[in-house]
């Protein structure tokens, strides 16, 4: 009677496997923190007249959009000093009587929620998590986007892109979980635009199965 044994070649194979995907899963990782460190560089590069420049330029190409012109239920992130300034795609949402949410992160997760946001002037008042995010506090009970009919477009935020949608993430993986979130709980996808300056724009940006990419 033939018997399996973890020391014979069925065992041998699945040992080799096993190490050639851990080996890959180290490049991998190693070339996603080589490219954030390269990509933080460019932005801190970048002035602050250059950024304002890029961001409004964007928010022209934003306006006129055909998916943004359609959708009605929007979430959009509050910028910090190294992404596209969007306080002035924010406004456009409410005075095109668009339903606006923003992310709320839960800091010792990957999980986030994307909450309404009841006018442009509420973010001033809004505090600040110890990464110095915006965002309502954990223990404000708000609408959240999935619960009340979900969303029509996300714009995302991201460190590098390239030109086939694959974007590079600050590590953590809120958006990719999120946009799993949306397809369990509403019939279609939300359309996913990312904003971003051209410096962030690579030839190659390295991802796996896991990653998500934008629209």
């Amino acid at each position: 009677m033939a018997t399996a044994w973890a020391g014979g070649p069925r065992g041998a194979r699945m040992g080799a496997a096993s190490h050639q995907e851990m080996v890959a899963a180290v490049a991998l990782s190693g070339a996603k923190r080589s490219l954030r460190a390269e990509l933080k560089q460019r932005l801190r590069a970048l002035s602050a007249e250059e950024r304002l420049r890029q961001s409004h330029l964007l928010a022209q190409k934003v306006f006129t959009h055909s998916e943004c012109q359609k959708s009605k239920r929007v979430s959009i992130f509050l910028s910090m000093p190294d992404e596209i300034e969007t306080e002035e795609i924010i406004k456009d949402i409410f005075r095109q009587g668009k339903t606006c949410f923003i992310p709320r992160y839960q800091l010792q997760s990957n999980h986030m929620d994307m909450v309404k946001l009841v006018s442009p002037e509420e973010i001033a008042s809004l505090p600040r998590t110890s990464w110095n995010i915006q965002q309502p506090s954990e223990d404000e009970v708000l609408e959240e986007a999935l619960s009340t009919g979900g969303l029509d477009l996300i714009f995302e935020p991201g460190l590098g892109f390239n030109k086939q949608s694959n974007h590079l993430g600050w590590g953590k993986g809120y958006y990719d979980a999120y946009l799993k979130r949306c397809l369990q709980s509403q019939d279609v996808k939300p359309y996913t635009l990312a904003l971003v300056f051209k410096e962030q724009i690579c030839l190659q940006v390295p991802v796996d199965e896991n990653d998500v990419k934008v629209d």
